[in-house]
């Protein structure tokens, strides 16, 4: 095993690609000075979707030239697989690992651990990670990325992940803001699935699903990557046309009797990573939580006295009131989230669905994150729906809905 393979421990304010491209350009220094004469490649996230958009354009890709299969239909670990193979085959001296277990289940997590451990015996690895359960066993070196990319030495790794092992108790002083207004509701049941089998041509994901969820509940829906809870959420939100003809019912309501997608997401608020991207123009924290009023993005109307006082509330729970004025795009990424929580819930949906909050988080903003959540499931009448791969440490969900593989499709269980 090489000995000189480096962890890079990152927080939500660490610059990580100029940080990658400083040593990929020949430019990096202290510890990392040696690597500036070797050949490298960044293993991580732009890397993967620039194959993808290319694979568009041309309808062709070197990464899956051999399985005959295009990249964006793949799971999350197939894809880290075959982008994996295609690093290799450059033939670099070093890689950096960009965050590797990002989005990936258990059994892919460790699938590709013991692919990087064989290929840490002949390349030189960088790993780059929020989360310090991540770090792999055989690494020796490390240094913390501080504010402005500034490196810290860290001596010795055991000592710093001990000291680092639990974030302090996270709690939010003010109560969660009360409604503007009741959703009228004929039943409590807000979701329920009757035998409901999906396939796409030959290949069944979903097999005889049955799940009610009700009002005023806390679940949390788990599987491996592949498993379908893509396909799950996306007949919830009404964004999936496999909802239709199905024995499936949404708020008191069979798919397909006369409700409209709008009817339907207006019951709901949608948290997910990809939104940060949708809200990269000038406005400020203040009008994009007021925008969840309207499920817009960005606010184009003059707002009630009534929306902007409850927004300001949530601004107070969430700890964010002082920053109400600064663009929201400008925020980190920890803050970005915990907003974009606050801004699906000043309606008080029936139902928050909420996947991969934490993705992407340090251990500090994912604590942060899921002390906010359970104040929601606590404090409110909203019923959550929580998607992640991870199994965080102090998340409290009621209820668990797995969804189990086979060869006839998905199964589920309820824990």
């Amino acid at each position: 095993m090489n000995e000189n393979n480096w962890a890079v421990f990152l927080s939500n304010n660490s610059d990580t690609n100029l940080f990658a491209q400083q040593i990929l350009n020949g430019k990096a220094i202290e510890q990392f000075a040696a690597f500036n004469n070797l050949k490298g490649i960044h293993f991580s996230p732009i890397l993967l979707n620039e194959l993808i958009e290319e694979e568009s354009r041309r309808d062709y890709s070197e990464v899956t030239k051999n399985i005959h299969r295009q990249l964006k239909s793949l799971s999350s670990g197939e894809q880290k697989k075959a982008l994996l193979a295609y690093v290799l085959a450059q033939q670099p001296d070093y890689i950096i690992l960009d965050n590797p277990f990002d989005n990936l289940d258990k059994a892919s997590q460790q699938s590709l651990k013991l692919m990087l451990t064989e290929i840490a015996k002949d390349v030189l690895l960088i790993q780059l990670i929020n989360r310090k359960s991540d770090l792999l066993p055989f690494i020796n070196h490390a240094v913390e990325l501080a504010e402005n990319n500034k490196i810290i030495l860290i001596r010795d790794i055991e000592t710093y992940l001990s000291q680092h092992k639990k974030d302090n108790a996270i709690n939010f002083s003010q109560k969660v803001p009360p409604p503007i207004q009741q959703y009228f509701l004929e039943n409590k049941t807000l979701v329920q699935f009757k035998n409901v089998t999906v396939q796409y041509a030959e290949k069944i994901i979903l097999k005889n699903i049955n799940w009610i969820i009700n009002t005023n509940e806390f679940w949390q829906l788990v599987g491996p990557n592949g498993s379908g809870k893509t396909t799950l959420l996306t007949m919830i939100t009404g964004d999936n046309v496999k909802g239709y003809g199905k024995d499936f019912e949404l708020f008191g309501k069979r798919k397909g009797s006369g409700e409209t997608v709008w009817e339907i997401k207006k019951k709901i608020g949608y948290v997910t990573p990809a939104m940060t991207d949708l809200f990269n123009t000038r406005h400020t924290l203040e009008e994009m939580i007021v925008s969840g009023f309207y499920d817009s993005i960005g606010l184009y109307i003059i707002p009630t006295e009534m929306e902007l006082r409850l927004a300001n509330e949530w601004l107070q729970l969430i700890e964010m009131q002082h920053l109400k004025n600064v663009a929201f795009c400008e925020l980190s990424l920890g803050l970005q989230r915990k907003a974009l929580i606050a801004r699906a819930m000043v309606k008080h949906p029936p139902l928050l669905i909420l996947d991969e909050p934490a993705y992407g988080l340090d251990d500090h903003n994912t604590a942060m994150v899921t002390a906010l959540i359970n104040k929601i499931a606590e404090e409110s009448c909203t019923s959550i729906l929580y998607v992640s791969h991870r199994s965080e440490d102090g998340i409290k969900p009621q209820f668990i809905f797995e969804l189990i593989p086979s060869e006839s499709g998905s199964v589920g269980l309820i824990k």
